[in-house]
């Protein structure tokens, strides 16, 4: 067992990887350009919802209060006649962007963290590049992409949305793998 302490390096490098590599894939690369659709009559739309003023958070319409309201003929109708919808409403602030990459990359390193864990409970100190990568880019990968698939299974959120994410995490992955493999004790 390799003591986690030991890790420091590349667990902070290979999050530092990650970050640089998913403002890469998302602010050059084009392919995430499609994972949200504009809704018709945007402009109008939102101007129907503004005097709602719903806080930010998550919402469904219709939502049932219990599945005994699901079974009901009023929720049924409502649902048939839709639109179906869910939708996370957020803060209007101007400055979003700085607070969420903090949370990004904290989450980078929250991932590199498990990934050397995981990777110092199954392989020894000295071990070659090639098996260290391998436990570390699969726990990594894991951890970024897989439980993505739940929204599209529940949700209904694009599978093509949700298949690009997992090749963002299978980079991810690699990216982990790589800096741990390479940064392992030997």
């Amino acid at each position: 067992m390799v003591p986690l302490i030991d890790l420091w390096l590349p667990i902070t490098l290979s999050a530092v990887l990650v970050f640089a590599a998913s403002n890469i894939v998302h602010m050059v690369l084009t392919y995430h350009k499609t994972d949200y659709s504009t809704v018709p009559k945007e402009d109008e739309v939102m101007a129907a919802l503004r005097p709602f003023s719903i806080p930010p958070g998550d919402y469904m319409l219709p939502r049932a209060g219990s599945m005994a309201e699901m079974k009901s003929t009023a929720f049924q109708e409502k649902w048939t006649r839709g639109p179906v919808v869910v939708m996370t409403v957020m803060r209007s602030d101007h400055n979003f962007m700085g607070r969420t990459l903090v949370q990004w990359f904290l989450y980078c390193l929250v991932v590199s963290i498990f990934a050397a864990y995981v990777t110092s409970r199954a392989v020894p100190s000295g071990a070659p590049y090639l098996e260290v990568s391998r436990f570390a880019s699969t726990t990594a990968f894991a951890a970024y992409g897989l439980a993505l698939w739940q929204y599209s299974i529940w949700y209904r959120r694009k599978w093509s949305t949700t298949l690009k994410a997992n090749l963002d995490a299978l980079l991810y992955g690699f990216l982990t793998g790589g800096a741990l493999g390479w940064l392992w004790p030997r």
